[in-house]
């Protein structure tokens, strides 16, 4: 399905997820704010993934990824899929969505590539989307 549509990319897969429960999806879009690549220069947080619906079911996508379905022409790399794959694990371990097939998942970015804000601190830095789901591009 999404494979279809992304700039391919050698053993390039998805990642569709499960939820835990009905009101998870709107916990995982905002716990997805608050991962991604911090900046060295200020307390700016640009987000990495996203929570995906597509006919009935979730995937967890890098933004480069949503541009892609979006006819946009990207530059989707290794580093981009390892992070996209370590957000997914973390939201697995942390109970909030089940990973449908895990053993495709084979390669991960360490923890230290992935900032992940908490809650009670989010108000002091700056969360910056690269891609707004619903926006025309």
């Amino acid at each position: 399905m999404l494979q279809d549509y992304i700039y391919p990319i050698e053993n390039y897969v998805p990642v569709e997820i499960e939820l835990k429960e009905d009101d998870d999806f709107l916990k995982v879009k905002e716990t997805l704010t608050r991962m991604g690549v911090a900046s060295k220069t200020s307390n700016k947080l640009f987000q990495s993934t996203h929570i995906l619906h597509k006919k009935g079911r979730f995937f967890i996508v890098h933004f480069k990824e949503l541009f892609a379905l979006d006819g946009r022409e990207v530059t989707l790399d290794e580093e981009d899929i390892q992070r996209r794959n370590t957000i997914a694990r973390l939201l697995e371990e942390w109970n909030l969505v089940k990973i449908v097939n895990k053993s495709q998942l084979k390669e991960f970015a360490p923890l230290s590539q992935v900032k992940i804000v908490r809650f009670k601190d989010k108000e002091n830095w700056q969360l910056m989307p690269k891609y707004n789901i619903g926006n025309n591009y």
